[in-house]
């Protein structure tokens, strides 16, 4: 890898993914209420879907699609919109959730696939793809890199580990919130607090 990014790309590249993937999202907040509602083992679907939906983008960004986003204003509109209104129409259903294990196939029913769709409608991840592609992939230091293709392949790489390890991270979190949630009104207060977070970020994703 070293031989295709230099030390300072990499690292560059490491960082930039890391506040992207950490930072709370749509992701890391939908998996943290599936682990907090429905178990552990419940949000590795998800999980595991996340980073796989990244990939899709990163290519895609990587055979020209991302330059479309940017460059069609209403491509661009179309994509935060849908992906605000699916985040509030989840954070709908969360607050509707009062016991564990509520919300498994009733409510939330995130599946695999559904998570990887929903990676399209994230912009923060179409901004992450485009951001890489722009900086590291098809660009060295400013000039034109001669080996795009396989700045390609380990930048998609890089993006899926950190893609997975955040969101593993969130899952693992807020299945050890699990068994305290159970008690009283803990787990509804829980609810509504993300389904405000996810009402927030979907408005912010308006305006990035």
């Amino acid at each position: 890898m070293a031989s295709i990014f230099t030390a300072q790309e990499l690292i560059a590249l490491i960082i930039f993914c890391a506040a992207m993937s950490f930072s709370p999202g749509p992701n890391t907040m939908l998996t943290t209420a599936i682990a907090a509602n429905e178990g552990f083992r419940c949000a590795i679907p998800f999980t595991l879907s996340v980073p796989f939906g990244w990939l899709f983008i990163m290519l895609a960004c990587g055979f020209g699609l991302g330059a479309l986003v940017t460059e069609i204003p209403s491509l661009r509109i179309a994509i935060k919109l849908l992906g605000c209104a699916y985040l509030i129409w989840l954070a709908f259903k969360l607050c509707q959730s009062k016991k564990l294990q509520e919300i498994d196939s009733a409510r939330l029913n995130m599946t695999f696939l559904k998570g990887v769709a929903l990676q399209f409608l994230n912009i923060k991840v179409w901004l992450l793809a485009i951001t890489a592609t722009g900086s590291w992939i098809l660009y060295s230091s400013g000039q034109p890199s001669s080996n795009p293709s396989a700045r390609l392949v380990f930048a998609c790489v890089i993006v899926m580990l950190f893609a997975f390890t955040s969101n593993l991270t969130y899952a693992i979190a807020g299945s050890l919130f699990r068994e305290w949630l159970g008690t009283g009104r803990r787990l509804v207060i829980f609810n509504y607090l993300l389904a405000f977070l996810l009402v927030v970020t979907a408005l912010w994703t308006l305006s990035i």
